[in-house]
């Protein structure tokens, strides 16, 4: 009779084959269905140690990074004691967004370091955006967090929208209270979220930035997106689903100075408000209406004075500001025009998002 450990005992021998009984039908069929069985339990411990090595985390934790060497070492260290104390299995997902300080060498250590790191690196600066795009399409968590590398945004806080999003809740926004940036950003910053507000046709909640955790499908639904001109709390808040929001004190950076500079956040604002409204084109249009209301008006005024009082109408002055005021209005509205038109060309040239130079997952760099 022979069984498994026949086999493996014949499999370690040097007179394997001398070994083999062909002889004997009966033994040999039996030899033959023994080895097929050692070849299949064999197989199936392989494909589950890989399994085991390859399991989801129940959260993806996306950071963008770009020139954050002040910040890296504290962050990493404050995150990483947040996700322990938090218990469950996760990874964190730094994007490299074509930083040129110290960044990419400290994210390679961590990555060598600690297996839980994940770095995207990518061939330049991409932009803000399109940096989070890059680590949700990387991330593998049953929910995704993502939140900024400058540490405004407490890891200390993360507990509070996991137990949300374990509640139920597809979509957990972060919602910024006693903000420490100077005075005029602070009330840029709650110009720009009302006024998106007001002019978008989805519902924008206010003071909501970037920072909150979404389930999987959102996320899968997110990354599947076409649009290349990246609003991603606009596109969060398109999507829908069950959103809720959770207020936080926003702390002072930790260290450096702010990437986002004023130029940038205008391009931000921008791109929200054209993503997401009709409300500029509109507004070109009643303006126009009523600048031709106004100039009918005041033809009637002028020919009503020439006819029963005899009076010429004012010359040289009300040409030149009538001028002005028509060539002003007609440049505004070309300009409205062309950032959707602008948007459009972005669109139709179907250029990826990013382009990773490479990704470090697990200890093992891999070109992308």
């Amino acid at each position: 009779m022979t069984d498994l450990n026949d086999v493996r005992q014949l499999g370690s021998g040097r007179t394997f084959l001398e070994s083999i009984p062909v002889k004997d039908p009966g033994a040999a069929l039996r030899f033959c269905q023994a080895l097929v069985s050692l070849i299949e339990t064999t197989e199936s411990q392989s494909g589950r140690t890989a399994t085991s090595q390859q399991t989801t985390p129940e959260l993806s934790i996306v950071i963008p990074i770009y020139n954050e060497e002040e910040n890296l070492p504290t962050l990493h260290e404050r995150l990483t004691a947040a996700m322990i104390a938090q218990g469950d299995e996760y990874e964190i997902i730094y994007v490299d967004d074509g930083s040129h300080d110290r960044s990419p060498s400290l994210l390679e250590r961590y990555a060598a370091e600690d297996n839980h790191v994940v770095v995207v690196d990518l061939a330049r600066n991409f932009g803000h955006q399109a940096a989070i795009s890059a680590g949700l399409e990387h991330s593998r968590g049953h929910a995704v967090i993502i939140m900024d590398g400058d540490l405004q945004d407490p890891p200390e806080v993360l507990h509070q929208f996991i137990a949300k999003w374990r509640d139920g809740f597809d979509v957990v926004y972060a919602i910024r209270e006693k903000r420490k940036e100077i005075w005029f950003k602070r009330w840029a910053y709650a110009a720009f979220y009302r006024v998106l507000q007001w002019m978008a046709h989805i519902d924008m909640p206010l003071d909501a930035g970037d920072f909150c955790i979404m389930d999987r499908r959102v996320v899968d639904l997110l990354i599947a997106m076409p649009e290349r001109s990246r609003f991603v709390r606009g596109i969060r808040s398109w999507l829908g689903f069950k959103q809720v929001g959770l207020a936080y004190e926003r702390s002072a950076r930790h260290a450096g100075a702010s990437k986002y500079t004023f130029r940038r956040l205008v391009y931000l604002a921008v791109d929200g408000m054209v993503a997401f409204s009709y409300t500029p084109l509109r507004i070109t249009v009643l303006a126009g209406f009523g600048i031709s209301l106004l100039s009918l008006t005041m033809a009637v005024y002028y020919v009503v004075k020439k006819i029963f009082y005899t009076l010429n109408p004012p010359g040289f002055a009300t040409l030149i500001v009538a001028t002005l005021f028509l060539a002003g209005m007609q440049l505004i509205t070309i300009g409205v025009m062309g950032e959707y038109i602008a948007r459009i060309s972005e669109e139709v040239k179907r250029r990826p998002i990013y382009v990773a130079r490479r990704i470090i997952r697990r200890g093992s760099p891999s070109a992308s």
